[in-house]
């Protein structure tokens, strides 16, 4: 893939990129250097729950979730983050994420089991750290237990 002002040129043009994703901004959903995005142009209204590309003001793109649409912008908060980013405007938006790429299987942000993460994930951000450090906690005891 291209440098980050190609991605933005492409979408700009109307045509959808695929990218590997490379923070953990958006972790447990989307792990850095396994998961892949793809990301079209923003057609519509954003929606509570979209995930969207963003230029921070003179600074770097990030792939957030929209937490609140208000008069006033939109607020954005990543899936391993509690703090709360905004008001954003609407021009900083460059697309809006429609799938993902995880093990080599394509998932829609259309299906059901990904609508209810979103639900479910976004009505638990006050707590959502204390959620994910305890199903890591599970995981490493899991794979302790069963010797992986």
């Amino acid at each position: 893939m291209g440098s980050k002002a190609d991605i933005e040129q492409i979408l700009r043009d109307g045509n959808t990129v695929q990218t590997v994703i490379d923070g953990y901004s958006m972790y447990p959903m989307l792990v850095p250097g396994r998961d892949s995005v793809i990301i079209a142009p923003l057609d519509r209204e954003p929606e509570r729950g979209d995930i969207v590309l963003y230029r921070r003001e003179g600074s770097i793109l990030v792939l957030h979730r929209i937490w609140r649409v208000r008069p006033e912008g939109l607020y954005l908060v990543g899936d391993n983050q509690t703090q709360v980013e905004g008001p954003l405007r609407l021009g900083q938006i460059r697309g809006v994420l429609i799938g993902f790429i995880r093990k080599g299987k394509y998932v829609s942000c259309r299906n059901l089991p990904y609508r209810v993460y979103a639900v479910i994930w976004l009505r638990l951000r006050p707590v959502r750290h204390k959620v994910a450090v305890a199903v890591h906690f599970i995981k490493v005891c899991g794979r302790r237990i069963c010797g992986r």
